[in-house]
């Protein structure tokens, strides 16, 4: 199993220094990924929990030029915030100049006034997710791309760069919702839910499995769950989790218990956001993690 962590760049924790640091070290410690979350804007009633907001391309560039190994990905990008033209150029770009190293996780948004103070029609979130994931596709991989849909409309244009990887970037469906899910059949090369208890990752995966066959796909988008963590370094604790649902908390051998019993669901690719009251509680876990839960999985 591959093991990704989220990176502090919104937040109380989001400093420069704090993202350059977290970033190498999760490349030093053998992390497989680096996640980063997507909000442009924090109405006031959500400023306490978005907190300081980095964008999240902007912090991958950065982590592409300080890193040579690591995955880069987005948890995730909600995709109506950007045209797809636009968010197509941005994501082939960052993988190019990466060396081919992008994730992108993908997701129709929830917070009905950042879409409003976007000028963007919350109702319609679901079909411009659909349509905009059509239009990457068609830009990174057809040589004479074109698109008419409902939001877009395009012929006789040059894409130029395309993604390293191909066909392209591989695209994670965030969400658990019925919408999600058929979502993470028709695009994903993986599901991507967030804080999922294992009973939920099972039957998330059963229904994926049904709408595959209904739909005709061959093989099942990988499980890639993200779950925030609270790993023991000290007696103190840390603080809530920053989403709803279910987390992964405790000592080392226990944490590696719950993560092996993910494994065994078929989890592939775990990223985990541990809950950290500062900056040095956030890389003692993250240095703890790599010396003192990852060897336990082994085997």
């Amino acid at each position: 199993m591959k093991i990704g962590i989220w990176i502090p760049s919104v937040r109380p924790l989001a400093r420069p220094d704090v993202i350059r640091r977290s970033i190498v070290q999760a490349e030093q410690f053998g992390y497989d990924s680096i996640w980063v979350i997507d909000h442009v804007i924090a109405p006031r009633p959500n400023a306490a929990q978005f907190g300081l907001l980095y964008d999240p391309l902007v912090v991958l560039s950065l982590a592409a030029g300080l890193t040579d190994r690591v995955l880069l990905g987005i948890s995730v990008l909600v995709v109506p915030y950007r045209h797809g033209v636009l968010a197509a150029k941005m994501i082939a770009s960052l993988d190019n100049l990466s060396g081919g190293r992008i994730i992108l996780g993908v997701g129709s948004g929830w917070n009905a006034a950042e879409f409003a103070i976007l000028g963007l029609p919350f109702e319609q979130r679901g079909p411009m997710t659909d349509e905009y994931l059509r239009v990457m596709r068609e830009l990174w991989t057809d040589p004479e791309p074109a698109f008419a849909g409902q939001f877009t409309r395009f012929g006789e244009v040059d894409f130029r760069p395309r993604p390293i990887q191909k066909p392209h970037p591989p695209i994670w469906v965030g969400g658990h919702s019925p919408a999600a899910l058929r979502r993470a059949v028709e695009f994903g090369e993986a599901w991507h839910p967030i804080n999922r208890t294992p009973a939920e990752l099972r039957a998330g995966r059963a229904e994926i499995d049904r709408l595959c066959q209904r739909l005709g796909r061959a093989q099942a988008p990988a499980l890639a769950p993200r779950l925030d963590a609270r790993l023991i370094v000290d007696d103190r604790g840390g603080p809530a989790p920053a989403h709803p649902g279910h987390m992964l908390q405790g000592t080392p051998s226990q944490l590696a218990e719950q993560i092996k019993e993910l494994r065994e669901i078929g989890a592939e690719h775990l990223v985990l956001e541990f809950a950290a009251r500062n900056p040095e509680h956030f890389a003692a876990q993250v240095e703890a993690f790599a010396r003192e839960v990852r060897p336990r999985l082994a085997g």
